[in-house]
């Protein structure tokens, strides 16, 4: 296992290496440019071509980059042109409020897309198994930020029941040691600052968590129907095995692998996800910051936090991979 487990971290070498070139060139085909940004109405051709040479930016674009390589290997991930606060810096302070809309969101999404899909499987052809087919199409469809607005603008404006924007009332005085503000309201005991944060990220997590819902509810009945028609579920019947034994180990757990694989891409996918979500709801994480950094021609910010990023994607992968082996004892990682 953990030789396997340092073939796989090997292999994010070359990966890793792909992308920082796509990502490098991608950055800079961007229209305008972080000067032009920075400047603003101020941008004259002899001040951008100023900002370009104090950052490097009217070099060759091979030069840039192995200066960027360099920068990289050594740990040094660049500072932020519009904050000046180093982009590990700004990602560590951001990292934990998308983290932890993430965590709400894919909890929603497991939570009620797998009993959906089994409950669709079990109703297969019946009016719930229909309903709920049509409302995971419905809901995969929908836009997040179409969705996100909507839920802000019923239970936000209209109703008044949640909170529109942020993390956490500013007007409360909350200790954070962690950065994960429920977490720190509980481990302080200041309940009151942990209610107010987890009020704050249901709109977002609801926004963020439909696709995935509506995709595990989808794939979590297909692989249901698959299994409880294979020949080993109707042996089973047929010896008299319990309905829950049946349902519990012969056709839920086997049918999770596919399930397992969806909720592990989903989970890198809710960081896309959070760039819509976190902006629509003010939500101070990585999100709504890249969305910043686009706009401003941010480079380091973009370079850095994308890397960032697909690091942990791969390494959910990895961890998808090794849970097969524990899930289903017939599946090895190799």
């Amino acid at each position: 296992m953990l030789r396997t487990i340092g073939h796989r971290l090997l292999l994010l070498i070359p990966t890793l290496f792909g992308l920082s070139v796509l990502l490098f060139l991608w950055v800079r085909a961007l229209p305008g440019g972080p000067a032009v940004a920075l400047l603003g109405e101020r941008a004259t051709p002899e001040a951008i071509a100023e900002i370009n040479e104090a950052y490097g930016f009217d070099k060759p674009l091979i030069e840039q980059y192995l200066t960027w390589m360099g920068q990289l290997l050594s740990g040094d991930f660049g500072v932020s042109l519009q904050t000046r606060v180093p982009v590990v810096e700004e990602f560590l302070r951001r990292f934990p409020a998308t983290l932890e809309l993430t965590i709400f969101a894919i909890i929603i999404a497991v939570g009620v897309g797998i009993p959906l899909g089994y409950l669709a499987a079990r109703r297969h052809g019946k009016a719930s198994d229909h309903f709920l087919v049509g409302a995971s199409l419905l809901g995969i469809t929908i836009p997040v930020f179409f969705l996100a607005f909507i839920l802000k603008w019923i239970f936000a404006v209209q109703l008044g029941w949640l909170p529109s924007e942020g993390r956490q009332d500013p007007r409360m005085d909350a200790t954070h040691y962690t950065g994960f503000y429920v977490l720190d309201g509980i481990l302080t005991g200041e309940w009151d600052a942990a209610w107010d944060a987890f009020l704050h990220l249901i709109l977002p997590a609801i926004a963020l968590a439909t696709i995935p819902l509506a995709i595990i509810t989808r794939i979590t009945r297909a692989s249901v129907l698959e299994v409880q028609n294979s020949d080993y579920v109707r042996t089973g019947m047929a010896k008299g095995v319990s309905r829950s034994t049946i349902r519990g180990r012969f056709i839920l757990r086997n049918a999770m692998l596919p399930v397992i694989t969806t909720i592990g891409l989903q989970v890198g996918l809710l960081i896309s996800g959070a760039v819509l979500t976190e902006t629509v709801f003010a939500f101070p994480g990585i999100g709504s910051f890249l969305y910043r950094a686009i706009f401003s021609r941010d480079y380091p910010v973009l370079q850095g936090f994308i890397i960032f990023i697909a690091i942990g994607y791969a390494l959910i992968n990895l961890a998808v991979d090794v849970s097969y082996s524990f899930i289903d004892p017939r599946v090895r990682v190799s």
